[in-house]
């Protein structure tokens, strides 16, 4: 195994804490900034990307130097460039993980490796959350108890429509009565993707050390293991 640290680039809009006092507040380095610090106390080289600069950030060469991409989008999933998101798509293929939270179910990059509209229901009415482990031996549970309870946050309900994840590690439960499949993995080509369901903007989630410590956990998950790499097209017979 690898002694090098894992390499994430952690990206966001970064456009909330532009317009909205609060928002900067609660998040002065912008929601990248605190999931980067965050990711860096558990020994990852973190680096981090956001919409405004070039290329969003996610030029080929900082996605070859990534083995895992964390992705927080919300107000401005259309003017993300479709150039990037294919470059994006064609790196989770070839191995690289990939991280999406919360509202980024309606990202471009995660629509299109899902296939499906990845609607879902929403409320935003101070709900609490309790997110069950429902997979308590996988590797994104790690260090977790029965479950991870956040005091407000957005409502998420289903349906979700997602394809069947390939694990199921958390269920959610809020106040109101809903139920949302909040932890959810995939893969596609040879990366693994984990679709994570908490944190809205306007509170202090990402601040959360157990939110923290399952996007770590689901980090390690997702990065890429050294193996063969397949090779496609006519082949020799063998014997």
């Amino acid at each position: 195994m690898s002694s090098k640290p894992i390499r994430i680039t952690v990206w966001n809009e970064g456009i909330h804490e532009q317009r909205d006092a609060a928002i900067a507040k609660l998040y002065p380095a912008g929601i990248h900034g605190a999931i980067a610090a965050g990711l860096r106390g558990y020994g990852f080289e973190v680096r981090t990307a956001t919409l405004g600069e070039p290329e969003h950030g996610l030029s080929a060469d900082t996605l070859a130097a990534t083995d895992v991409l964390t992705w927080w989008g919300h107000q401005a999933h259309g003017q993300v460039s479709d150039m990037v998101v294919e470059r994006v798509q064609r790196r989770v293929l070839d191995g690289m993980g990939l991280i999406v939270l919360h509202s980024a179910h309606h990202s471009k990059i995660f629509k299109r490796l899902m296939g499906t509209s990845c609607d879902l229901k929403w409320r935003e009415a101070d709900d609490k959350e309790r997110l069950w482990v429902v997979e308590p031996g996988h590797p994104i549970a790690e260090g977790l108890g029965e479950y991870v309870e956040l005091e407000r946050d957005e409502m998420y309900g289903e349906r979700f429509d997602i394809p069947q994840p390939d694990a199921l590690v958390f269920i959610s439960w809020f106040s109101g009565g809903e139920v949302f499949r909040s932890g959810c993995c995939f893969t596609r080509g040879r990366g693994k993707i984990f679709y994570f369901r908490p944190g809205h903007e306007t509170y202090p989630t990402y601040h959360n050390p157990q939110v923290i410590r399952v996007i770590a956990n689901a980090a390690r998950w997702a990065a890429p293991v050294q193996g063969l790499t397949p090779y496609f097209g006519n082949a020799k017979a063998l014997e």
